[in-house]
């Protein structure tokens, strides 16, 4: 008979624990706890790294001074703040994160965005765990650039633990994202990226 093994969710005080000593090591893993789960992000590869590169000054050059382009800010997610995220990028005004510490509020979080990778969990995290938490945060708008699918899900209107709006563009459509950004995103530069 097989051994029978016993799973129980990490608490926040240990995620924060192995996430500083993580940060002290500099071993390049970025830690994530999302509903009691402890998440590994890979080192992002190179097309990884430009899609976030190019998002960042997409943003920048048209949501300046309104917005600003964070990458990779840690944030408290989740019903009661019981989660840890690091988004690939967020858009939130200037000074939204201001002497908040290691894990600031989520309050001014305008949009998240997740590019996914190829690693095991990704789809999941990306695509099912995430949407829930940052709907249930408040997170108006959550972009996700899928390389799998090659497709780019805007999900909007968040509502409990769902967004009530879910729209699947293939990647080089332009896709319209919603108040509070109110912009149209021409995803056709990604293509060469996520090929």
């Amino acid at each position: 008979m097989a051994a029978r093994r016993d799973h129980r969710e990490m608490t926040v005080e240990e995620f924060e624990a192995l996430a500083a000593d993580a940060e002290r090591l500099d071993d390049g893993a970025r830690y994530e706890l999302v509903y009691g789960k402890l998440g590994v992000k890979e080192v992002p590869d190179g097309d990884h790294g430009e899609i976030i590169a190019w998002l960042s000054e997409w943003f920048a050059f048209r949501c300046s001074p309104r917005l600003r382009a964070y990458v990779e800010q840690q944030l408290k997610i989740e019903e009661y703040r019981k989660g840890r995220a690091r988004p690939d990028l967020l858009l939130a005004p200037p000074g939204s994160f201001r002497g908040q510490g290691d894990w600031p509020e989520p309050e001014p979080v305008a949009l998240a965005i997740e590019v996914t990778s190829f690693e095991r969990d990704a789809q999941r995290r990306d695509g099912i765990d995430k949407p829930r938490a940052y709907a249930e945060t408040g997170i108006q708008v959550y972009l996700v650039v899928d390389r799998r699918k090659d497709c780019v899900i805007v999900h909007s209107e968040p509502e409990g633990e769902v967004y009530r709006n879910v729209q699947i563009y293939p990647v080089g459509a332009l896709v319209w994202l919603p108040a509070p950004i109110s912009l149209e995103l021409d995803t056709e530069p990604l293509r060469e990226l996520i090929a």
